[in-house]
C-alpha cells in the first residue's frame, strides 16, 4: 500500500528540462530567473518558454513542478516575441522624439526588418533617424521593464480615444471577451499582439535606417539571431505593398478594425466585388504587358511562395490571355523532377524536391527551345509514386503561341540557359497583405498564406491542421533558399492578398485549428492563429466569386479544370 501523508510545502520547485536534466530554484520565482543556469549554453538567446506545452513569458512564475523549455530567438515563436518587443520599443521611443506624429508599422522587409513610415509631416531625415536610433539605444541600456495591465474593453476604448489612436479604438470595439492585456514601457501604454520580453535590456540587436519615404526596422532573421543581415533593397516588392496599401486607404478600410466596421455595416458585399475588381484589373494590365511583348517574350514564368494563390492567378491570366488573341499553353515544372535515387538530400538527410538540382534542367532548356522553334515535342510525364519520368503528351505550338511554365523556380536565373531568359517575361506572385490590425500590429502575409492552406489541406487533401502546421517551418525554410532571393528579378509583380479573406476564411479554419490536440508542438502554433482570428468579422463563402483566388482555397472554383492546350 501506498504511503502517502501530508507534509509542509517547500519552498523550492523543481522544473524538468527537455535533456533530461533538472532544475529547482524558489517556487513562484519567474521562469527566466530558474532558467538562468542554462542561459549560456543556449544557442541564441533566451526570450521565452514552453511550460507544459503552452508558451509563456520569462516573468511567468512557477509555483508547480513542470515540464520547461526554453525557447530562443533561433525559433519562431522566439522571433516574433523578439520582434514586438522591438516594435514596442521603437513606438515608445518615436513618440518621447516626435510626439504630434503618427508611426506606422506597414510591412516586413526581405533583408529581416519592418518598413515603416510617419504621417502628419514630411519623413524622417537621417539625423533624426540617428536620434531615433540613439534614443532607442538609450532605452535599451536603462532595462526597463516590459509591465502589463489587464483592462475592461470599455477602458480600453476611452483610453485609446483620449489618446486619438482612433485605429486601436476602433479595433478594441469588436473585441468578444470582456478584458485586454495592454503593454507598458514606461509611460507608454499600449495594445500589442502577444507576449514581450521581460526588459528592453533584451533588445540588442537592431538598427534603423531610411529606405525609400520610409525608414527600415532592422532586426536578426532567426539563423543568425544575434547578427543583421546585408541590407538588401526590393523595390518592386516595396511599390507593391505601397499601391496596395494606398487602395485599402481609398476603400476606407486601412485597418482590421475598419474592415470590422464595414462587414457590421453591410458592405461586404461592396467590399468582395471592389477587391476582386482591383484582381481583375491587375490582371489584365499583366496581360497587356505581355502581349506588348509577345514577339520577344514569348515564355511567361510565374513564381511565389506557397499558397499565394499562383494556380488560379496562371489560369485567370491565360483567360485574359485569350480574350487578347493569344493562346497560351501550360507546361508543368513538376514533369522535369530527375529519378528519385538521384533526388538531392537536404541537411537533415530528407529528400529535398525544392532544390533546383532536383529538376532535369537541361532536358527543360531543350524542350522549350524546341517548342519554341515550332517543333513537335513529346514532354515527360513525372510519377511520383515511382519517382521517374515517362514519355508524355505530343505537343506542338502554333506559331507565335506562348507558354506558361509556374513553379517556385521561375525567377531564379539559373532555370534557363541565356537565350531562353531573354524570351521570358516574369511574374512573382505573393499575397502581400498590408491591412493591418492597427498601425503598429501588422498581419503577417506568412500567417495568411498559412490560415489559406490549413483550409485548403484539410478540404482537398485530407490533413489535419497538426499536419499542415507541422509541415510549415519546412516550407517556410524552402521558401527563404529558393523563391524570395529572386522576387526583384520579375518584370511584373500580382498581390493577391484580398482585403476581406480572413473574414471568409475564419470561420473555415476555426473548426480544423481547435482540433489540434493540446500538448503537441503544433497545439500552440494553433492557439495563436486563433487569437488572430478573433479580431475579423466573419463573412459567409456565398458572396465570393467562383474565379476568385480564394476559391482556391476554400473551393468550387470555375477554374480548377481549366487548361488550354497546344495542337
Amino acid at each position: 500500500m501506498t504511503d502517502s501523508h501530508f507534509v509542509t510545502p517547500s519552498d523550492q520547485v523543481e522544473i524538468h528540462l527537455p535533456d533530461g536534466r533538472t532544475l529547482r530554484g524558489p517556487r513562484g520565482a519567474a521562469a527566466g530567473d530558474l532558467l538562468q543556469p542554462i542561459v549560456a549554453e543556449l544557442a541564441a538567446p533566451l526570450v521565452g518558454v514552453m511550460i507544459n506545452g503552452d508558451l509563456h513569458e520569462l516573468t511567468q512564475p512557477i509555483d508547480l513542478e513542470a515540464r520547461v523549455r526554453p525557447v530562443t530567438m533561433a525559433e519562431a515563436d522566439g522571433a516574433r516575441i523578439y520582434r514586438r518587443s522591438l516594435t514596442f520599443l521603437l513606438e515608445s521611443a518615436f513618440v518621447g522624439l516626435f510626439p504630434q506624429t503618427l508611426l506606422y508599422i506597414d510591412h516586413s522587409l526581405v533583408s529581416g526588418g519592418y518598413f515603416c513610415n510617419v504621417r502628419g509631416r514630411e519623413p524622417l531625415m537621417p539625423g533624426e533617424l540617428k536620434n531615433l536610433e540613439a534614443e532607442m539605444r538609450r532605452l535599451v541600456a536603462q532595462n526597463l521593464p516590459f509591465g502589463w495591465r489587464e483592462v475592461t474593453i470599455e477602458e480600453a476604448i476611452a483610453y485609446f480615444e483620449s489618446r486619438n489612436d482612433l485605429d486601436k479604438a476602433r479595433l478594441m470595439h469588436h473585441r468578444r471577451k470582456p478584458t485586454i492585456r495592454l503593454y507598458q514601457l514606461g509611460d507608454r501604454l499600449d495594445y500589442h499582439h502577444g507576449f514581450m520580453v521581460p526588459s528592453t535590456g533584451y533588445l540588442q540587436w537592431f538598427a534603423v535606417v531610411g529606405m525609400d519615404g520610409g525608414f527600415a526596422l532592422r532586426y536578426p532573421r532567426q539563423h543568425t539571431p544575434t547578427k543583421l543581415g546585408p541590407m538588401v533593397e526590393s523595390p518592386k516588392l516595396l511599390a507593391a505593398f505601397c499601391q496596395y496599401g494606398a487602395w485599402l486607404e481609398r476603400l476606407g478600410i486601412s485597418s482590421v478594425g475598419a474592415l470590422d466596421d464595414a462587414i457590421e455595416a453591410g458592405r461586404s458585399r461592396e467590399i468582395i466585388l471592389v477587391s476582386e475588381a482591383l484582381h481583375e484589373q491587375t490582371i489584365a494590365e499583366i496581360a497587356r504587358q505581355i502581349a506588348d511583348r509577345r514577339k520577344q517574350a514569348r515564355l511567361i514564368l510565374i513564381s511565389g511562395p506557397s499558397s499565394s494563390g499562383k494556380t488560379t492567378f496562371s489560369r485567370r491570366l491565360a483567360v485574359q490571355l485569350l480574350a487578347l488573341g493569344l493562346s497560351p499553353f501550360a507546361l508543368e515544372l513538376d514533369n522535369f523532377f530527375i529519378e528519385r535515387e538521384h533526388t538531392p538530400r537536404d541537411g537533415r538527410g530528407q529528400l529535398d524536391y525544392e532544390t533546383i538540382e532536383a529538376l532535369k534542367l537541361a532536358q527543360l532548356g531543350d524542350h522549350l527551345q524546341r517548342l519554341l522553334s515550332g517543333e513537335e515535342v513529346q514532354l515527360p510525364r513525372y510519377s511520383f509514386q515511382e519517382g521517374r519520368q515517362y514519355p508524355g503528351d505530343m505537343v506542338r505550338l502554333r506559331p507565335e503561341q506562348l507558354i506558361i511554365l509556374e513553379g517556385i523556380h521561375g525567377l531564379n536565373p539559373r532555370l534557363l540557359p541565356g537565350a531562353l531568359a531573354l524570351q521570358s517575361f516574369k511574374i512573382y506572385a505573393s499575397a502581400l497583405t498590408q491591412l493591418n490590425l492597427d498601425r503598429h500590429n501588422r498581419v503577417s502575409t506568412t500567417d495568411t498564406r498559412l490560415i489559406r492552406r490549413i483550409v485548403r489541406d484539410a478540404r482537398d487533401r485530407g490533413y489535419s491542421a497538426t499536419d499542415t502546421i507541422s509541415r510549415w517551418e519546412s516550407v517556410r525554410r524552402g521558401e527563404k533558399l529558393h523563391i524570395f532571393p529572386h522576387q526583384d528579378n520579375a518584370d511584373a509583380m500580382f498581390n493577391s492578398a484580398l482585403a476581406y479573406e480572413l473574414s471568409v476564411l475564419r470561420p473555415l479554419a476555426e473548426p480544423v485549428l481547435r482540433q489540434v490536440a493540446y500538448g503537441t508542438p503544433e497545439f500552440v502554433e494553433a492557439r495563436r492563429l486563433l487569437a488572430f482570428l478573433e479580431w475579423f468579422t466573419p463573412v459567409e463563402t456565398e458572396g465570393v466569386p467562383d474565379n476568385s483566388i480564394l476559391r482556391e482555397f476554400i473551393g468550387n472554383s470555375i477554374l480548377k479544370d481549366f487548361k488550354v492546350w497546344g495542337d
